[in-house]
């Protein structure tokens, strides 16, 4: 009696176990289905072969929309919350947060951490100041806890903002090496932090610049003409996300598709608002033989 007991047993855990890798098989293909999520302890990745099929989307005011129809955000991380990076992940996402590095301003949260001593002339937002970028054992403390925000509030990357300050009036004399040193001090502190680096603008240094940063965020390149300076990451299959705030899509993305950028238009305030150029249609697979 005790060893059937014991056979029905060993017969009913068999059943559980064959039972469970059936529900696996049908499992696993289902998430083999979706794109890949970059996990949170992560750098944001940037397939060269998906370079010039991104759809982007820009926003540092007002209430964010998640459901807009784009693969990459760049995000306040002060306003954006947790909860709402989580949201985006969960869309499959990328997210860049939005960085100040080269300025400050009055009401940032950390404004008071900064000495006054690297802190300059009237900067390029309202109530901001140029940073002395020469000031690295100052300015190092601070930018790393905001790149940790990112990191903390999910996001993969960070687009590095007012890291040109040596080409303006800073009230130091910052020179283009002096620049050159810094951005590429943030671009190894980023990736030291797990995320991937990105330059904001500093379109004269870009060329300098293409090895040691993942993307570039262009703004304007059509009315400045620019567009050609931004070539060393688009020919290097990285990342070029560009903004036009003028004209019309049907006349500058003819110019900015075929260099190979995500481009689109917004408004100066940078709200919810966008009119996207279309992306190159991907490549058919080859078929198979």
């Amino acid at each position: 009696m005790g060893i059937r007991l014991r056979r029905r047993a060993a017969v009913h855990r068999l059943r559980r176990i064959v039972s469970a890798g059936v529900v696996l098989v049908l499992v696993m293909p289902a998430y083999g289905c979706r794109g890949e999520l970059i996990p949170p302890g992560a750098p944001t990745a940037w397939p060269v072969a998906q370079t010039r099929h991104w759809q982007w989307q820009w926003q540092l005011s007002g209430p964010l929309d998640p459901t807009v129809d784009a693969e990459v955000f760049l995000l306040d991380p002060v306003a954006t919350t947790a909860a709402q990076t989580a949201e985006l992940r969960s869309r499959d996402r990328r997210l860049i947060c939005h960085v100040y590095v080269g300025s400050v301003g009055s009401a940032d949260p950390d404004v008071s951490r900064y000495p006054e001593v690297v802190r300059g002339s009237t900067g390029p937002r309202p109530g901001s100041r140029w940073l002395d970028v020469r000031g690295w054992d100052a300015l190092e403390p601070v930018l790393a806890d905001r790149l940790r925000l990112c990191r903390g509030k999910g996001f993969g990357a960070v687009a590095l903002a007012d890291a040109d300050g040596y080409a303006r009036r800073t009230g130091f004399p910052l020179d283009f090496d002096d620049q050159l040193l810094f951005n590429r001090r943030l671009a190894r502190l980023a990736r030291s932090l797990d995320l991937s680096p990105g330059l904001v603008n500093d379109v004269p240094q870009l060329a300098a610049l293409a090895p040691d940063f993942d993307f570039a965020v262009n703004e304007e390149c059509v009315r400045l003409g620019q567009c050609a300076k931004l070539l060393p990451f688009a020919d290097a299959g990285k990342p070029v996300f560009h903004v036009e705030y003028t004209g019309s899509t049907d006349d500058f993305c003819v110019t900015t598709v075929g260099y190979g950028f995500a481009s689109i238009r917004k408004n100066r305030t940078l709200d919810a608002w966008r009119s996207p150029c279309p992306a190159p249609a991907a490549a058919a697979p080859a078929p198979s033989r």
